[in-house]
């Protein structure tokens, strides 16, 4: 993402005095200037129309990104953690982001209901095999002529990418960031079969860019 355009974004997650905790602020920032998820996802969903489900939000950044792209649309988040759903929360009232809501959702649980686009970025790793496969079957019935359900994931494989991956997940869960430790790394094979067994036809990219990550954009829509 651009450099203003980052930081602009990244800015409203300061915190309201100059002795606040800033790691929301950094993380953001490095995030959306080094992560190629963001420019990729836009660039997808940008003449897809109608509003969006965002399965495992965490800060809801995409929301942000998708108001900087000038794509106004109807946003839904939810993650696990009610930390992230708070600030999430005060950062979108806090910007004017009418149009986006934010729910606490244990998507080992259950699944919320939608009728549109699905983005699923960065967390079907955290969901056994099984659970993984019934989502898919029930975020595809979402989806409506025209929709998309855009998914960014870190493919199971023994690269060295794929090494990485699954290290930098359990670094993430023992600092802190997040709660859940990964359970299932989806091949291409199973993705691909989950995705067509619920009635979906996709594409598979490399979304890595400069990062040492087995990242891959899965865009998939109904058959």
């Amino acid at each position: 993402m651009p450099p203003q355009q980052a930081l602009a974004i990244a800015r409203a997650f300061l915190p309201k005095r100059p002795w606040g905790n800033r790691y929301d602020y950094y993380y953001t920032r490095a995030k959306l200037r080094t992560d190629p998820l963001y420019p990729g996802v836009l660039a997808t969903l940008r003449d897809t129309p109608g509003p969006i489900l965002d399965l495992g939000c965490g800060l809801g950044l995409l929301a942000h990104a998708l108001h900087a792209d000038g794509q106004p649309r109807g946003y839904y988040g939810v993650d696990i953690d009610a930390n992230k759903i708070e600030r999430a929360r005060q950062i979108a009232r806090r910007t004017g982001l009418k149009d986006a809501r934010f729910e606490v959702v244990d998507l080992g649980a259950r699944w919320p209901e939608h009728t549109g686009n699905v983005a699923i970025l960065d967390m079907l790793q955290y969901l056994p095999d099984h659970v993984q496969a019934g989502m898919l079957a029930h975020v595809s019935r979402m989806l409506m002529p025209g929709n998309k359900l855009v998914i960014r994931s870190a493919l199971g494989d023994d690269s060295s990418r794929g090494r990485t991956s699954k290290v930098t997940d359990l670094m993430a869960h023992f600092a802190g960031w997040m709660q859940e430790v990964p359970k299932s790394y989806p091949t291409r094979e199973i993705l691909e079969g989950h995705l067509s067994n619920a009635g979906l036809s996709a594409t598979f990219a490399p979304l890595y860019g400069n990062t040492p990550f087995n990242n891959w954009l899965i865009v998939a829509e109904r058959r």
